[in-house]
Order: structure tokens, then C-alpha cells, then sequence
């Protein structure tokens, strides 16, 4: 799928730079930086949802404890 990425002179300069750094093409840089965020925002999202339910399972005893 093919898809254009306007660019300004500051990505312009990080992505050759990084691109070259790394062996790799410009494209792939922008392939695995939005893999990257991609799945650090389902981590995040995963560590709202276990956060939450443990706090509604666990909350009163935590809250007890802190306040000893």
C-alpha cells in the first residue's frame, strides 16, 4: 500500500540521519517507529486495565495499609 508522508527539514534531517546510523531506509525508519508506538500504547493500555481492576479487587486493603 502506498502512502505519501509530508515531511519538513527537521524530519527530513532526523530520518536520513537515523537512517543512516542504522543501515536501514528512510521508509523502514517510519515502519518501525510507528510499530514501536503502536505497541507501547497497547502496553499502557493493558497496564490501565490490570491497574484498574486490581484496584477495584484490592483498593480497600491498599488503602488500609497506607494508612497505617
Amino acid at each position: 500500500m502506498a502512502m505519501t508522508l509530508r515531511t519538513d527539514d527537521e524530519l527530513e534531517r532526523a530520518l536520513t540521519a537515523l537512517a543512516a546510523a542504522e543501515g536501514i531506509s528512510r521508509q523502514e525508519v517510519v515502519r518501525r517507529a510507528v510499530l514501536e508506538r503502536y505497541e507501547r500504547e497497547g502496553h499502557a493500555a493493558r497496564v490501565r486495565e490490570s491497574s484498574t481492576r486490581l484496584i477495584d479487587k484490592w483498593g480497600d486493603v491498599l488503602h488500609r495499609l497506607g494508612t497505617v
